[in-house]
C-alpha cells in the first residue's frame, strides 16, 4: 500500500492518523485525499480583440483552488498553441489577456474556435482542462481580391449576356461574413446572385441593353460586398468594362529595315533599338503588340527580345564579337482586334570588338600529393597564361597569395612555376588550394584566376591517442562469459596506414591471475569481453592496461586505464541466522498462555549476502495457525501477540515467516515456528529446556557437565529473582517501557494489517543498534536495568560457538565459517519480563545485539 504525504494531507486525516482511530475511518479519509485530485476542466467565453490585461475570469475560484497557494503549488497554464495568449494572476487567480487574440488568426473562418489549455498544479500534482471559446466580432469589412475588375465585351453582344465578378471574403465566420452584393445604378447591367451549396454567393452580371462603342466606349460600376454584421461592413471593387470595336486596320512600320551599332557586352537589359507601328483602328484593335516572328533564329532570340507592348529591343544575353559580329532579326506587329493580320520588319545589329578576353592559365604538370617532409624549393605545379587580345592588352603578370608555403616562379615567356617556400603538415592542412591570379594590360585590365589543389601525402609522426585519461565500465554478476562489457577507443592524426589502429590488453596479474583470463580486447573496434562470470560478493573491481599501436612504419603506440566495475545482482536469497532450527526448517518457540497483547513470540534475524536495495529485507507472515492471534513486523521480523489466547486457541500454533529481499527479481527463505502455549506453571520448565537446546560450544558443555550442580543452585536462585520480579512488575508495570506503535493483525484475505480493538501497550520499549555494513536490519533495544537469571549466562557465550554461512545457512567449524553465531535466549514465567542475547561474527568484525527486554 503506498504511504500518503503527511505533507498534503488534510488536518483532520493528520489528527486521524496520529490519535489512531478506527480502520475504516482512516479509508474513508485516504478516499477523499484520492477524490481531490481528479481533473476538473473550466469553460469561457469571450470577444476576440479584448485588450491586453484584460480579466477573463476567476479561474482559482472556478477550479476550486485557494489563490494563496498558486505561487507556492507552481500553478501555470499550458498552451497548446506556439503563443500564450492568456495567463493567471498567482496572486489573485484571475485569468488574463496576455496577448492579442485574433480569430480569424487562430481559427480562420470556422464555426466554433475554442483555445484548450492546461492547468497545472504541482505538489501534489493535479492537471485541469481550460477551455477558452473565442466569439467573432464584425471586425473586418469584406475584401475584394482586385480593386479593378476589367472586362472587355464586344460591342455587337447581345442584351442578356452573362458575365461573372470575382466575389469578396470576409475573414469573419457565421453572419458577419458576406451576405450580400450591390451594384451602383446604371443603363446597361443589372446584378444577380447565385448561392452554391457551401451558401458562397457568387455575384453575376447580365447586360440588358446593347453597347455602342461610338457612344461610350467605357462603362464604370462600383460592386459593393456587405456583410450581415450589427453594424454591417462593407467592401468595393470597381468594374470597368471595355467596349471593343470591330477590327479593320492593319498596322503599318515606320521602317521597312533598321540599322544599329552596339559594343559587344553590353549589359543586360540594355536598350539598343526601338521600332514603331501604327493602327488607325481604335480601341483593341488599335493596339499594337510586338514579338520577333518565326524567321528570327533561335541564337538570336537567346540575347535580344522585343517589348511587346513598345517595341523595345533589349538584351537579355552575353553579346561577343569573337562569336559573331552581326545580327539580322525579324520584327512581326499584330493588333489585339479579331481576325488581326500580321506585318513585319527587319532589324540590322553591328558589334563593335572590346578588351574583353581575360588570360587563359593552363596547368601543364601537377606533383600532387607530396610528402609532408618534403624539402624547400621542391616543384609543385608547372603552368601557362594565354590572352587572346592583342598584343598591348595580352602583356600578362601572375602571382599567388603570401599567407602559404608556396611561392610563384617565373620560368620564361608565359610560364610559371609552383614551388615549395615553407614547412607544412598533413595533420594541420591536409591539402592547399593554390590561387594563382593573372592580370593582363588592357584598360581597364583583365583578371582570371585558377586554383590548384595540392594534396599532402602522410608520414607517421603522430602516435594514437585514447579519446578519454582513462575508461570506466560497468558489468552485471553472473554475466554471460564471452558479453560484450565495453569499448576503448583511440584517434590518431595521421593517414591511411599509419592510423590503422589495433588495441590489445597489456601483460598483468590481477588477483595473482592474468589479465588475459578476466578480460579480452577485439584489436580492430577496441570492444572488451569478458573471460569469466564476475561475483560481486568475491570481485567487486580490478584495473588493466589497453594499448593501442597503428600500423606505420616504425609503429607508434599508447596506454590507458580501464576501470571494471562489478555491479550487484540479487542472486543471494536472505539467509535465517536465528532462531536456528532444530530440524529441517522448522524451530521450537514457546510462550505463557496468560501473555498479553502485544507479547514478543520470536524474533526473526536474517541477512543477504548482496547489497543495496538487493539485501533490503522485509518479513511476512504466511501461516498462522490462527491469523487473529499473531502478527510480524515488516521491517524488524519480531513476531507479536495481537490478543490475548481464549480457552478455545489450540495449545500448539504454527508460524510460516517468509523473508525476501527488494531486488527487481525478489529471492525468499521461509522459517517455520512450532509454537508452544504454556500455562503459567510450566513457563519456568520450558525455559531451562530451551536453554538446553540452543547451540552451546563444546568449552561450554564440558563445564555445564563438571558444573551441573552449580546450574541447579543458580536455576534456584533465578526462582526467586524472578518471583521477586513478578511481584514489582505488577506494581510498577510502565518501568521498563515507553510509547507503542499500533500493532497491526494480518488479514488472510485482503493481505491489509488491521489495528487490535483490545491491544495494550507491550512492557517494553526497544530501539536497534547493528554494527555492520553486510547486515542491513537495524535493531537497538534499550536494557533493563532489572538483573534476571540471563545475565549470568551472558557470560556463557565464548569463541568456539559454530559459524553460520550467511549464503547457504549451513553450520560449519570455526575455521572454515565466516560468520560465529552464539544465542541464548531465556524465558521467564512472567509474561512482564523478557531478556535476549544474541551475538554474531562477520569475517573479522563483531556485532551485538544488546541485552533486550520485555
Amino acid at each position: 500500500m503506498r504511504q500518503l504525504n503527511l505533507q498534503y494531507v488534510r488536518p483532520e486525516m493528520a489528527y486521524t492518523l496520529n490519535h489512531r482511530l478506527s480502520h475504516w475511518y482512516v479509508l474513508y479519509l485516504m478516499l477523499v485525499y484520492i477524490t481531490d485530485s481528479v481533473w476538473g476542466n473550466s469553460h469561457y467565453s469571450i470577444p476576440e480583440e479584448l485588450e491586453l490585461g484584460a480579466a477573463v475570469g476567476n479561474l482559482a475560484k472556478d477550479l476550486g483552488l485557494d489563490a494563496r497557494q498558486l505561487s507556492a503549488r507552481r500553478f501555470r497554464i499550458v498552451s497548446e498553441n506556439k503563443s500564450q495568449y492568456l495567463d493567471v494572476n498567482l496572486n489573485t487567480g484571475m485569468l488574463f489577456i496576455k496577448e492579442n487574440l485574433d480569430r480569424e488568426q487562430l481559427c480562420e473562418q470556422r464555426l466554433t474556435c475554442v483555445l484548450m489549455l492546461e492547468a497545472v498544479m504541482e505538489n501534489p500534482l493535479k492537471l485541469y482542462r481550460v477551455e477558452v471559446e473565442v466569439l467573432d466580432i464584425n471586425d473586418n469589412p469584406p475584401v475584394f481580391h482586385r480593386k479593378e475588375f476589367h472586362l472587355e465585351i464586344p460591342e455587337i453582344v447581345s442584351a442578356g449576356a452573362r458575365f461573372q465578378l470575382q466575389s469578396a471574403h470576409d475573414p469573419d465566420a457565421g453572419s458577419n461574413s458576406v451576405r450580400t452584393y450591390r451594384l451602383s445604378t446604371n443603363e446597361h447591367f443589372t446584378l444577380e446572385l447565385n448561392t452554391d451549396n457551401n451558401h458562397d454567393i457568387t455575384p453575376e452580371l447580365i447586360l440588358r441593353r446593347s453597347l455602342d462603342r461610338e457612344q461610350q466606349a467605357i462603362h464604370q460600376l462600383t460592386l459593393t460586398a456587405i456583410d450581415g454584421g450589427n453594424p454591417e461592413k462593407s467592401g468595393t471593387s470597381q468594374i470597368i468594362i471595355s467596349v471593343s470595336d470591330v477590327n479593320d486596320n492593319a498596322p503599318v512600320f515606320e521602317q521597312t529595315v533598321y540599322e544599329i551599332t552596339t559594343a559587344e557586352n553590353v549589359p543586360n537589359g540594355s536598350l539598343i533599338a526601338k521600332v514603331t507601328a501604327i493602327d488607325t483602328d481604335e480601341g483593341l484593335n488599335g493596339e499594337i503588340i510586338y514579338s520577333l516572328s518565326h524567321r528570327t533564329p533561335e541564337r538570336v532570340r537567346r540575347l535580344f527580345q522585343v517589348n511587346s507592348r513598345n517595341g523595345e529591343i533589349t538584351v537579355v544575353g552575353i553579346v561577343d564579337f569573337e562569336e559573331a559580329k552581326d545580327y539580322r532579326m525579324s520584327v512581326q506587329a499584330t493588333d489585339r482586334g479579331s481576325h488581326a493580320v500580321p506585318v513585319h520588319c527587319t532589324v540590322l545589329i553591328k558589334i563593335m570588338d572590346v578588351n574583353d578576353n581575360v588570360p587563359e592559365i593552363t596547368v601543364t604538370s601537377n606533383s600532387s600529393p607530396i610528402p609532408e617532409h618534403s624539402s624547400l624549393e621542391t616543384a609543385v605545379a608547372l603552368l601557362k597564361t594565354i590572352d587572346l587580345d592583342s598584343e598591348e592588352r595580352g602583356t600578362v603578370h601572375c602571382y599567388i597569395a603570401k599567407n602559404i608555403p608556396f611561392r610563384l616562379d617565373n620560368s620564361f615567356n608565359n610560364y610559371y612555376t609552383v614551388v615549395l617556400a615553407g614547412h607544412i603538415d598533413r595533420e594541420n592542412v591536409a591539402e592547399y588550394n593554390i590561387t594563382i591570379t593573372c592580370r593582363d594590360g588592357g584598360s581597364p585590365p583583365l583578371t582570371n584566376h585558377k586554383t590548384i589543389r595540392v594534396q599532402v601525402s602522410d608520414v607517421n609522426d603522430n602516435p594514437p591517442r585514447f579519446t578519454q585519461p582513462s575508461f570506466t565500465m560497468y558489468v552485471t554478476e553472473n554475466n554471460r562469459i564471452g558479453a560484450s562489457i565495453g569499448s576503448v577507443s583511440a584517434v590518431d592524426p595521421d593517414f591511411g596506414e599509419n592510423s590503422n589502429l589495433s588495441y590489445s590488453i597489456l601483460d598483468s596479474l590481477l588477483h595473482g591471475l592474468p589479465a588475459s583470463t578476466f578480460l579480452s580486447i577485439n584489436s580492430a573496434s577496441g570492444v572488451m569481453f569478458a573471460h569469466r562470470s564476475f561475483d560481486y560478493e568475491q570481485l567487486k573491481l580490478f584495473q588493466l592496461s589497453v594499448q593501442v599501436k597503428d600500423a606505420g612504419s616504425p609503429p607508434l603506440s599508447g596506454n590507458v586505464t580501464v576501470n571494471v566495475i562489478i555491479v550487484d545482482q540479487n542472486d543471494n536469497a536472505p539467509v535465517i541466522l536465528s532462531p536456528l532450527p532444530n530440524r529441517g526448517s522448522e524451530t521450537e518457540e514457546t510462550m505463557p498462555r496468560s501473555a498479553d497483547p502485544g507479547y514478543l513470540v520470536a524474533r526473526i534475524t536474517a541477512t543477504d549476502a548482496d547489497s543495496g536495495q538487493n539485501a533490503h529485507l522485509f518479513y511476512q507472515l504466511l501461516q498462522p495457525t490462527e491469523e487473529s492471534l499473531f502478527t510480524v513486523s515488516p521491517d524488524t521480523g519480531d513476531i507479536w501477540t495481537i490478543r490475548r489466547f481464549g480457552v478455545k486457541d489450540a495449545p500448539k500454533q504454527k508460524l510460516v515467516i517468509l523473508v525476501r529481499d527488494n531486488g527487481k527479481l525478489s529471492l525468499s527463505s521461509t522459517v517455520r515456528i512450532n509454537l508452544s502455549v504454556l500455562e503459567s506453571n510450566t513457563v519456568n520448565a520450558a525455559t531451562i529446556g530451551r536453554l538446553d537446546s540452543e547451540p552451546w560450544t563444546s568449552d561450554l558443555r564440558r563445564d555445564l557437565i563438571i558444573s551441573f550442580a552449580a546450574i541447579s543452585l543458580v536455576f534456584l536462585m533465578a526462582i526467586i529473582i524472578l518471583a521477586i520480579k513478578v511481584h514489582k512488575g505488577r506494581n510498577g508495570l510502565n518501568d521498563c517501557s515507553s510509547s507503542w506503535p499500533e500493532l497491526m493483525q494480518k488479514d488472510s484475505r485482503y493481505g491489509m494489517h488491521k489495528a487490535a480493538v483490545n491491544l495494550q501497550a507491550p512492557p517494553a520499549h526497544f530501539t536497534g543498534v547493528y554494527e555492520s555494513e553486510t547486515l542491513p536490519q537495524a535493531f537497538r533495544y534499550e536494557e533493563c536495568p532489572v538483573p534476571t537469571m540471563n545475565d549470568m549466562f551472558l557470560k556463557l557465550d565464548g569463541p568456539a560457538a559454530p559459524m553460520i554461512n550467511i549464503k547457504t545457512a549451513s553450520c560449519v567449524g570455526q575455521e572454515n565459517g565466516k560468520i560465529q553465531n552464539s544465542a541464548i535466549k531465556g524465558t521467564m514465567e512472567s509474561a512482564e519480563v523478557r531478556c535476549v542475547f544474541n551475538r554474531f561474527r562477520i569475517h573479522d568484525h563483531m556485532h551485538t545485539y544488546t541485552k533486550t527486554c520485555y
